[in-house]
């Protein structure tokens, strides 16, 4: 039976899952995949396992073993149904057949470097002399891509010791003086997968051929090979060497194998990367698809260490120079939401590096509609699961709050970590309908059961910050409040939106009030905290970190909620009193008019016709309604960017 501790963590963790389709991959321990399968709704489907509500026998056995898992969201269930169909041929786990994830990406490489480059698996940095080809998401199928290469491009093995052996002769006496003498074939030769450098079979020149050749095929170049090897085959059968044909013919199936096990998503012939991204707070996550002939045959994804701090083109220009420095395998298209800044420049840059004889171009597109936008989509929504799968993780979230509360902790001189955190914003639109919002951050986290919303009792002729605010902390902060639990207890860290002249209003009330709480005011312009004890200037949290981040978001909140509080006031105010203003318009008119058209939205969306037609007002009256309601609507369309919850009444 599968240990308890690690079912409930796997449940919380299934939380995270979209109600998407998809395909599911659980993995065990050591991060081998064991069973992949697809659903119409991920998390629903995932539960099942380990609630053990799937009655088939193997499941309780597959579930002990289960430790962690991965998922990939597709746009419905028949793409999940391919991609379960593509991901089981191509990985062969456990329960369906067997595959390891390796999640250190590795890569092809081949030894250009070398007399005679050999290919190889390897996860070494990149060095000079070498191609690399992927990243690949596992092991296995780079280990597997290498066979099938091999097959159809004879090379040389860098696991090979008649291809070490040689290569060291090479270095230390010269080609000439090693071919000089008689060797024997290697292993690899005599099955095919060789071409028999070590026996002087091949010429070096000979041998950039099919180096050449192995370099576009790992690139994802098949159809030519097909042509190419379809001629040979048909010459050798026309020579009457059916056994060369043969072989030529089985070089010929492993390609159409391969291209069954990937995902054909487009119609036309697409050789493209597409980039999607995720951004939240200093991190981001990126899911690549690589469609190659208009088939997905890779999808990788990483995390980086930049989030909103840094612009989208800065953020897609960085990933782009790593990740193509990383490989030579350089697609015609880049799609991505954004182009980088100099996106010029990065076209020259891959065009040099994907170096085609035909002078083909690397182009960055920004797609807006079509096929190429869809599949952009899909990276995205990748891209925001592999960010949460890495959150979940790490247990990213509850490590970023403790970090920024013992920052805030030492930057505001506070004698313990601000558990329970207050801000306060005011909203008004010159002076009416004026309200605030107090917002409440427990361990650093949305305590909505402690919102409170307050309307602004003073008669303000306009719009007066100071005076709103000091009502409200006389109100939250008035004995009765204190003492009331419903409230909650006093807070740690007082945060008022609007920088200085705010905190003088917040320190003056208080004062007056007896009231001791730390308290700091957020500049909006600069993200500055003004703080009681330095007369000197602002505390300036880094930027990026973690306590700027959580005092951003605090803020944030807090304007949301006052700017949510004074719209639905005003909306109210406005649609009690509109129709009041048109003559011949009583309690029951008005009554009769909202009845037919079901809401005052449909009444206010109606034209002069609708109106008429309804015949609850006579003509004269309808008409009246109507011109008033565009009054309305107007007045209503230019103020919606004239409330918030600045001192300034933005």
């Amino acid at each position: 039976m599968a240990d308890q501790d690690k079912i409930d963590r796997i449940k919380r963790e299934l939380d995270k899952v979209p109600t998407e389709p998809g395909v599911y991959l659980w993995k065990d321990k050591t991060g081998q995949v064991i069973y992949v399968g697809k659903a119409k709704q991920l998390r629903a489907r995932m539960r099942q396992y380990v609630n053990f509500q799937d009655d088939r026998a193997k499941i309780p056995l597959l579930v002990d073993q289960i430790d962690t898992f991965e998922y990939i969201v597709v746009n419905n269930e028949y793409e999940s149904l391919v991609l379960e169909k593509n991901l089981i041929n191509q990985y062969a786990p456990f329960f369906n057949a067997d595959f390891k994830d390796d999640k250190s990406y590795p890569f092809i490489a081949v030894t250009e470097s070398d007399t005679f480059p050999a290919i190889k698996f390897t996860r070494e940095k990149h060095k000079k002399g070498t191609s690399y080809f992927g990243p690949y998401t596992d092991s296995r199928a780079a280990r597997n891509l290498i066979d099938i290469t091999r097959k159809v491009v004879p090379l040389c093995s860098a696991r090979c010791p008649d291809w070490r052996q040689m290569t060291r002769a090479i270095v230390k006496k010269g080609y000439d003086a090693y071919a000089a003498q008689p060797h024997k074939q290697c292993f690899d030769c005599h099955v095919g997968i060789g071409p028999g450098a070590c026996s002087g079979a091949i010429s070096p020149e000979a041998y950039k051929d099919n180096v050449e050749k192995v370099k576009r095929f790992l690139r994802g170049n098949h159809r030519e090979f097909v042509d190419e090897l379809t001629s040979d085959m048909q010459d050798a059968a026309a020579n009457l060497e059916f056994e060369r044909a043969a072989r030529l013919k089985g070089r010929i199936d492993l390609i159409g194998k391969l291209a069954d096990k990937q995902h054909a998503v487009v119609s036309g012939d697409m050789n493209a990367d597409v980039i999607g991204f995720y951004r939240e707070e200093t991190i981001a996550g990126v899911h690549v698809l690589m469609v190659r002939e208009g088939r997905v045959i890779n999808g990788n994804e990483f995390v980086l260490n930049k989030g909103k701090d840094v612009p989208d083109t800065d953020l897609v220009h960085n990933f782009m120079l790593r990740y193509y420095d990383a490989t030579t395998s350089i697609p015609r298209q880049v799609i991505c939401a954004t182009l980088p800044e100099d996106a010029a420049s990065m076209e020259e840059w891959l065009t040099k590096k994907l170096d085609n004889k035909y002078g083909a171009r690397v182009r960055i597109v920004e797609p807006e509609r079509g096929e190429k936008h869809d599949l952009l989509e899909m990276a995205q929504v990748n891209a925001r699961h592999t960010l949460m799968r890495y959150k979940v993780r790490t247990n990213y979230e509850d490590k970023r709050i403790n970090e920024a509360l013992l920052q805030l902790e030492s930057a505001l001189a506070l004698d313990a970590p601000p558990l329970r955190i207050e801000c306060f914003d005011i909203s008004t639109l010159h002076g009416a309908y004026t309200v605030a919002s107090m917002v409440v951050f427990t361990d650093g986290k949305p305590d909505k059961s402690q919102y409170r919303r307050f309307k602004i009792r003073a008669d303000l002729d306009e719009a007066n910050d100071f005076v709103s605010m000091q009502e409200v902390l006389g109100r939250r902060y008035a004995p009765e409040r204190m003492a009331d639990q419903r409230f909650g207890r006093k807070p740690d860290l007082l945060i008022l939106d609007g920088g200085k002249p705010q905190l003088s209003a917040a320190m003056e009330q208080l004062g007056e009030m007896g009231v001791d709480i730390p308290m700091a005011g957020l500049a909006k312009r600069d993200e500055e905290l003004f703080v009681p004890w330095q007369e000197a200037g602002p505390v300036v949290l880094p930027s990026g970190s973690a306590s700027l981040y959580l005092v951003k978001h605090v803020r944030d909140e807090s304007h949301r909620f006052a700017i949510t509080f004074h719209r639905e006031l005003r909306q109210k105010g406005m649609t009690a009193s509109i129709l009041d203003e048109v003559e011949g318009i009583g309690p029951k008119r008005k009554k009769a008019l909202i009845k037919h058209f079901k809401s005052f939205k449909r009444l206010r969306e109606a034209s002069l016709a609708d109106i008429v037609d309804a015949h609850v007002v006579p003509e004269a009256v309808a008409r009246d309604v109507y011109a008033v309601l565009a009054q309305y609507n107007e007045l209503r369309t230019n103020s919606e960017d004239d409330a918030t919850g600045d001192s300034d009444g933005r």
